[in-house]
């Protein structure tokens, strides 16, 4: 008899062209685990590109580490500065191509659902979530930068949409073949 697969890890990722946070837990069944979070600095690079290689070869060593069934993504937020903007958005878009490009599904979730998920408040503050984060999977040390609860957040969000791994109604796609398939109108 077949049995479907009780565990899974989830990478989170807060993507940023300064810092971008992570978090990675292990899901078994409703409990939760804390694997790793952290945070990986490119404040010190003034080349947007060099920023861009390093999100994607930092996110491809966090995937062949922790090999995770699922990446889950906070989505851009609504900005005034279009360039900043469209900075993150290319930051975002290089950790989900990490992925892809190892088969993993990716979904994206809204700062504010995010929120929402784990404090019950989606206008919360980030030190409100990373309370809220230590008393959930029962850790004491506060990281350097929050940026690294909030990348571990959006990995909680996602273990709480209980959102299966191999599809479902959400943005998943588990390679650019799956993309193209479901989005023949969108690509020329």
């Amino acid at each position: 008899m077949l049995t479907e697969k009780k565990e899974r890890i989830i990478l989170g990722v807060d993507p940023g062209t300064a810092i971008m946070g992570y978090g990675v837990i292990l899901e078994k069944g409703n409990k939760m685990e804390l694997l790793s979070m952290g945070v990986v600095r490119m404040d010190y690079l003034d080349d947007h590109f060099l920023k861009l290689q390093r999100i994607f070869e930092k996110t491809i060593g966090l995937i062949d580490s922790y090999k995770p069934d699922a990446l889950a993504i906070e989505a851009p937020f609504y900005g005034k500065n279009i360039q900043v903007m469209l900075k993150l958005g290319r930051a975002q878009g290089i950790a989900m191509a990490a992925a892809l490009s190892r088969n993993i599904p990716v979904t994206e979730y809204a700062p504010r659902k995010i929120k929402q998920s784990i404090t019950g408040k989606g206008t919360a503050s980030k030190e409100q979530v990373a309370a809220m984060l230590q008393r959930l999977l029962n850790f004491n040390e506060t990281p350097e930068f929050l940026d690294a609860t909030d990348g571990l957040a959006v990995a909680v969000c996602h273990s709480f949409q209980k959102i299966p791994t191999s599809g479902g109604r959400s943005k998943t796609y588990t390679g650019w073949e799956a993309f193209v398939s479901d989005n023949k109108k969108r690509v020329k």
